[in-house]
């Protein structure tokens, strides 16, 4: 499975265990929009190229 994470803010312990839990077996992709610089036509594509996208 595809996992897309998009993170509005730095993730805190919680939410890096979450995504690091997800890895195994998983393709996990992790999308930082607090450090500015994202291609937002990339991410649109990158939404509808993921099974699960989970926002932060």
């Amino acid at each position: 499975m595809k996992i897309l994470h998009i993170l509005k803010t730095a993730p805190d312990a919680s939410t890096k265990k979450i995504i690091e839990a997800q890895s195994p077996g998983n393709t996990v992709k992790t999308i930082e929009l607090y450090k500015g610089g994202v291609s937002y036509d990339k991410l649109v594509q990158d939404v509808f190229a993921h099974d699960r996208v989970i926002c932060w």
